[in-house]
């Protein structure tokens, strides 16, 4: 990947200059404050801002972060062609910034499609226009020391198989292209200065961990050039989520530098497919059943980091937050998250239902974030393999199939690996990308009925795709489709290829399998 760094002398004069620098590519640039402070990591003592002109007039301010010494830096990436200008605001302790001379440089040529932002129902659209769908699972994170899985801790443990620079190439080359990662205490734990369980991180006490910001830095280059999305899940950092967290303004303080540092280091990439605020929130607010954390509190400090996020990121990233079950009333409805979501277990049929309904009650997009036939990690999956198995599938069809840009995410990924069910992903992108190639955005359901199997179908633009998975204990021989189609290819799930088949569909479906007809 390309780097540009422009180095600048204490808010004077430029020392490199800036040439090369394509739309929507990284561009690097390095300032040198005149005096800083004990702990200018903190914006309430050390402050340094980059505020840019587009060619098209709009002023953007991209917050900074301290490197060492007296120097601070900023990650950018241009979104428009064409001549910028810019300068850097520094400020000590709060108090009236310094402004540096206004410099400028040139955008000329293009890498990449850009940022991904809202768009629809069913598709994200990236800076250029173009719509994207997502194939996505959970890896949320590599390997731990000592995994607390009671049948699969050796298998979790194998740090040579399950770390990112071998299962995201595993999942790209399988057709995957969104992931949802956590930031924890075992995984980039940027705020973290011991206890990781992962060997992956060094003990520091420095206020951000260099080992951890570093594996963050890597894996998201990883990423970016395997053109794979991250959901981020970015946790509460490093502190205990009680209700104090949700409102003291020392809790709110705290993390809003915890956010400043993300969006000034991996704002810029666009492998950040969203940020999402928590894992399961509900599961914090009842952590202790007895005296849960109100919902309003909740509520009321997701509407004020979800505003503060959107003013401090110029990139316009996605915002989203998560829920396990338990619903909060108005948390669907904060103004400046985007995106809402749920997970769901043991309960894979009612996914279609769920993100309809969600939909048409709160006008935004809706994502399954993890679902799976179980969600018990005491128990032995190897005795219901079979139905971990095809649980996983139906899945990721149910949500292609329906209005939601990212398919439902699996949980278990280790042990799906294991499976050997990765390549299966293939076989869902090389529909999606039939989907948007022949739909150009569009996406009309249909109705279907399958003798009592679940059945979805799609209409986009001159094709139809219908899916048919026989969740009875008999045997399907007929689907009644509302839709006219002279001709129909059947998905052959083993090489990801659609063969011609019959018509009238010739349809016979046995407990548990499933069917895939591409019709025209």
């Amino acid at each position: 990947m390309r780097r540009l760094i422009i180095i600048f002398s204490t808010l004077g004069a430029v020392l490199s200059a800036c040439t090369g620098v394509r739309q929507y590519d990284r561009v690097d640039f390095a300032e040198t404050a005149g005096e800083v402070p004990a702990r200018p990591w903190l914006q309430e003592e050390a402050k340094m801002d980059m505020h840019l002109v587009s060619p098209s007039g709009k002023e953007m301010v991209l917050p900074c972060f301290w490197v060492e010494g007296a120097r601070f830096e900023a990650r950018f990436t241009p979104q428009e062609k064409g001549n910028w200008s810019y300068c850097f605001h520094y400020s000590l302790n709060g108090g009236e910034p310094t402004v540096s001379d206004v410099r400028s440089f040139k955008v000329s040529g293009v890498k990449g499609k850009g940022i991904l932002h809202p768009n629809n129902d069913w598709t994200f659209m990236y800076d250029d226009g173009s719509l994207f769908r997502g194939i996505g699972e959970n890896i949320c994170w590599e390997s731990r020391d000592n995994d607390d899985s009671m049948f699969f801790s050796e298998l979790h443990q194998q740090a040579q198989r399950f770390n990112y620079d071998v299962m995201l190439p595993d999942f790209a080359k399988a057709g995957g292209n969104f992931v949802r990662v956590w930031m924890c205490s075992w995984n980039f734990p940027i705020d973290r200065q011991r206890n990781f369980n992962n060997s992956r991180y060094q003990e520091s006490e420095e206020y951000f961990n260099p080992s951890a910001t570093a594996r963050l830095d890597h894996v998201v280059e990883l990423a970016e050039d395997l053109d794979i999305k991250f959901m981020l899940c970015m946790g509460p950092g490093n502190v205990r989520t009680d209700a104090e967290f949700f409102t003291s303004e020392e809790a709110k303080i705290r993390y809003r530098n915890y956010l400043r540092y993300i969006v000034a280091r991996w704002g810029y990439s666009p492998a950040i497919g969203a940020w999402e605020f928590f894992n399961e929130i509900d599961n914090i607010q009842f952590r202790n059943p007895e005296h849960p954390i109100p919902a309003e509190d909740i509520v009321a400090w997701h509407a004020e980091m979800a505003a503060y996020l959107k003013s401090i990121d110029p990139f316009g990233h996605i915002v989203t937050t998560s829920i396990s079950h338990r619903d909060l009333a108005g948390l669907n409805d904060v103004p400046d998250i985007d995106l809402n979501q749920k997970h769901i277990y043991c309960a894979t049929s009612a996914i279609p239902g769920t993100i309809v309904s969600y939909e048409a009650a709160h006008g935004k997009p809706y994502v399954i974030g993890e679902f799976g036939y179980e969600w018990d990690w005491s128990k032995n999956f190897d005795d219901f393999a079979e139905d971990m198995d095809r649980d996983f599938k139906r899945g990721l069809w149910y949500g292609l199939l329906n209005p939601t840009p990212v398919t439902p995410m699996s949980w278990w990924w280790e042990y799906f690996e294991n499976r050997g069910l990765v390549p299966y992903f293939r076989n869902v992108r090389y529909i999606s990308d039939r989907m948007l190639e022949y739909g150009e955005g569009s996406f009309e359901p249909v109705k279907v009925q399958a003798g009592g199997a679940d059945a979805y179908a799609v209409r986009c633009g001159s094709r139809i795709w219908l899916y048919v998975y026989n969740n009875t204990a008999s045997t399907v021989e007929s689907v009644d489709i509302d839709a006219a189609f002279d001709s129909a290819g059947m998905l052959d799930f083993e090489n990801a290829t659609l063969q011609p088949v019959a018509t009238p569909l010739q349809l016979k479906l046995e407990p548990g399998q499933e069917i895939l007809f591409e019709l025209q």
